[in-house]
């Protein structure tokens, strides 16, 4: 059977310099707010360029601390809405909800399954203070858009960026694209922890302070608390790790890139839809994602032939219980994303067989 991903046989590559890391900790004596995480800060702050990177417990929080952040410098308050992308995982829209504020989901491109920028001005209201583009399936969004659209309003752009690390829009990166940015070092990301992780970057001093220490309790000195805080904080053994696999990101973006051309080069097949890829943004393939009308029948017929893949993602934000109120909401193309989506095996962990057989396979369907 071949693995959707194979974490095992990812993180073995670079085995001997992870247990090295993780020594390096434990010998240390000093778990959290260390030397570890001020490095990987400063490394991953650079990749990005950006002035600040702030580690946060996860991908989530990151997201819920930059809302927070804008409310405690006045620039948003409760009630005020949010743009998001309809199609994406549901982290997107609970990390405006979980400021008070209100998600408003606007309708993707059909081709790109990406925030469609000409369809943000019919959703703004009064009430508008933030677009949260989601850079899904490891290719940005049409960011100088949905800039464009953000300075005409006054609105802030905060990149959800939890899927394309290392993706250039022009000649930058995801999380320096927009006013900040929130990652996951979710295992399965593209630069993934040994657990839970996630960052904020922002070229932005006072909104990194702020996100900083409301992550930290509130707390700027210890036992002095500025704001009602929280407990978000990258741990040192986690950051370590990352500083591993930072190291080999680019490695393992070249090797997504060459899978997917693959991919791309040999599928054939007229009941299939490729992805399709924007003039000037570098995809690093963070899932490959095709659609087809009969999705159910091709995954069964993939994995009755020895092939795993997932569906990115079954059912859409706004039809989740979660979101009750949303769900009068008519969005048929995000609805018929996520109905056709399906995500076949991407990794580094794929041999040059495992791509040519999923890819005959997927022809003989």
């Amino acid at each position: 059977m071949i693995s959707f991903l194979d974490l095992k046989s990812i993180n073995g590559t670079y085995g001997e310099e992870l247990k090295k890391a993780a020594a390096r900790v434990i010998d240390s004596g000093w778990y959290i707010h260390g030397k570890e995480l001020e490095a990987f800060e400063a490394e991953f702050a650079s990749y990005c360029g950006t002035k600040h990177c702030i580690g946060v417990a996860n991908g989530l929080d990151a997201l819920i601390l930059i809302f927070r952040a804008y409310m405690e410098m006045g620039i948003i308050k409760p009630g005020d809405e949010v743009l998001v992308p309809a199609n994406t995982y549901i982290a997107s829209m609970l990390a405006v909800s979980a400021n008070g504020l209100v998600p408003v989901p606007v309708e993707p491109r059909a081709d790109t399954c990406l925030l469609d920028p000409s369809k943000l001005k019919e959703k703004i209201t009064s009430k508008t203070k933030a677009i949260l583009p989601v850079h899904l399936y490891g290719q940005v969004c049409d960011m100088d858009a949905i800039n464009a659209v953000a300075a005409e309003y006054g609105l802030k752009v905060v990149e959800d960026s939890a899927q394309s690390h290392g993706a250039y829009c022009g000649t930058k990166r995801s999380g320096n694209l927009g006013d900040a940015s929130g990652f996951s070092f979710y295992p399965g990301k593209n630069l993934g922890a040994l657990g839970d992780g996630g960052a904020v970057t922002t070229n932005d001093d006072t909104l990194a302070d702020i996100v900083r220490t409301v992550g930290n309790y509130g707390s700027r000195e210890k036992y002095i608390n500025t704001y009602k805080g929280l407990n978000s904080r990258l741990d040192e053994i986690q950051a370590a790790m990352l500083r591993v696999k930072l190291a080999h990101l680019d490695e393992e973006i070249e090797d997504r890139r060459r899978i997917a051309h693959f991919y791309l080069e040999n599928i054939r097949n007229e009941k299939i839809v490729l992805p399709t890829l924007t003039a000037r943004t570098a995809h690093v393939w963070h899932l490959f994602t095709i659609r087809t009308k009969d999705r159910d029948g091709l995954q069964k017929f993939l994995k009755d032939r020895g092939i795993n893949t997932l569906i990115h993602y079954p059912v859409p934000p706004h039809r989740q219980d979660a979101y009750k109120e949303l769900a009068h909401l008519d969005l048929p193309i995000c609805e018929s994303i996520h109905k056709e989506i399906l995500s076949l095996p991407m990794g580094s962990h794929l041999s040059d067989e495992n791509i040519l057989y999923i890819a005959r396979t997927v022809n003989e369907y």
